[in-house]
């Protein structure tokens, strides 16, 4: 484990420290699970194991109990995102839109699968059953940004456009 993962499991555990559970009943501690795991992602990025076994430690529940939040909501993710997360949306109104193409042009434009990261860290790939915006289908959304009406022509466009923005 690097030294800056180790610094940031410290401070998890503080933030889980700073709530006052110590004395809290099993069911109060398990009502912060989800709130702690936010807290936890936004301090690190992600959730890999060590992080979800300290916060059952600490929540007193089970590592499968945090496990199992983890990865049944979207928001929370196992693995490293890139610098610019790209959530390409397959609800229906975008799917029938051709977003599964999109996705597909992403994945051929990046060399990289689903939720996966390009080795620079730049880019990540997710896809994501709605972003509330079926209006603008096909949407992709990087980052904060979100980008409709899209076609697989767009895809190298918008991956160009990012790469620039880093570079300045």
């Amino acid at each position: 484990m690097s030294v800056e993962l180790e610094n940031k499991l410290k401070e998890v555990e503080a933030y889980i420290d700073s709530l006052g559970l110590e004395e809290k009943d099993k069911v109060t501690k398990r009502s912060y699970l989800i709130h702690v795991l936010h807290k936890a992602q936004e301090i690190i990025g992600y959730l890999p194991i060590e992080v979800q076994k300290i916060i059952a430690k600490k929540l007193d529940v089970h590592a499968s109990d945090v496990y199992g939040v983890v990865t049944f909501y979207n928001f929370f993710s196992m693995k490293p995102k890139g610098k610019y997360p790209i959530n390409v949306c397959l609800g229906t109104a975008c799917y029938v839109r051709g977003s599964g193409d999109i996705l597909e042009e992403f994945k051929k434009q990046l060399g990289i699968k689903e939720n996966e990261t390009t080795e620079d860290g730049m880019f990540s790939i997710h896809a994501v059953r709605c972003v509330g915006a079926c209006g603008l289908a096909p949407v992709v959304m990087i980052g904060d940004e979100v980008h409709g009406r899209l076609t697989t022509k767009d895809v190298k466009k918008l991956i160009k456009e990012y790469k620039e923005k880093d570079n300045n």
